[in-house]
């Protein structure tokens, strides 16, 4: 196994007819540097939700309120930038449980950057998410999990970033959600590919205001369709944060 599964509900849901949170799955960095449906091992219809470039505060509310009503936890990939900006939105999306992952400073393309120039916009991006949960801002992320905008990678920073064991999540179902289009032709597109990949990490963007309109009509689709959410965590954030920081300390 590359993580360990905790058989075990995310949160106890007041509600018998939500979609839920099946089960929580702690990812350990070291043993799992790349996220994927494969390495996660997810079954038939078990899906994580994800959502990028947030914090929005626009969107973020609407979101957080459909993802409570469902009793679903999801993991958010915030930008630095608008974190800085927005703290309060970075720790209410943490105080609903979710998995706050990191997405760079300003999500630029580190495919094209060069090595030092990458890692510090990865790291700014750290700084600024921590600073707004945490109030103390610091390179190692108490939520090992980060993901590339664009999924734009080089091999370079992939190693860097799996020798601060610091895990690269990949996407199985993508919306396209920053494409205009109209809910219904979002809720088909989303459905379809689901339907395709049978099971899979979800990438949905929670600035977008068609996904803000779409979700409760989705989260309905997956509970009504089978589906399972599985929520991913860290295993053992403590200690992976501190191993991490004697990493950053020798070099």
């Amino acid at each position: 196994m590359t993580a360990l599964t905790l058989q075990a509900a995310a949160a106890e849901c007041p509600r018998q007819d939500a979609l839920g949170t099946s089960r929580v799955m702690a990812v350990d960095a070291a043993a799992t540097p790349r996220v994927s449906a494969k390495t996660l091992q997810l079954g038939d219809r078990e899906v994580v939700l994800t959502f990028d470039d947030g914090p929005s505060p626009s969107t973020d509310g609407q979101i957080l309120a459909d993802l409570a009503e469902q009793c679903v936890r999801a993991t958010f990939f915030l930008i630095g930038k608008p974190a800085s900006e927005h703290p309060e939105l970075a720790r209410q999306i943490a105080a609903g449980g979710h998995s706050v992952g990191h997405h760079t400073w300003s999500h630029q393309n580190l495919k094209v950057m060069k090595g030092e120039e990458a890692a510090g916009e990865i790291d700014k991006g750290i700084a600024a998410v921590e600073t707004a949960l945490n109030g103390a801002s610091t390179k190692t992320p108490s939520t090992p999990f980060f993901r590339f905008p664009g999924f734009l990678t080089n091999q370079q920073t992939l190693d860097d970033l799996e020798k601060r064991r610091i895990a690269v999540f990949n996407a199985d179902v993508i919306a396209d959600d920053w494409i205009p289009m109209t809910q219904e032709a979002q809720l088909k597109l989303l459905t379809e590919r689901l339907k395709a990949a049978g099971k899979g990490i979800i990438l949905l963007h929670d600035p977008q205001a068609q996904t803000a309109a779409v979700l409760p009509d989705f989260l309905r689709y997956l509970r009504d369709n089978r589906y399972r959410v599985v929520h991913v965590i860290p295993a053992e954030p403590a200690k992976a944060a501190a191993d991490a920081a004697k990493s950053e300390k020798r070099e």
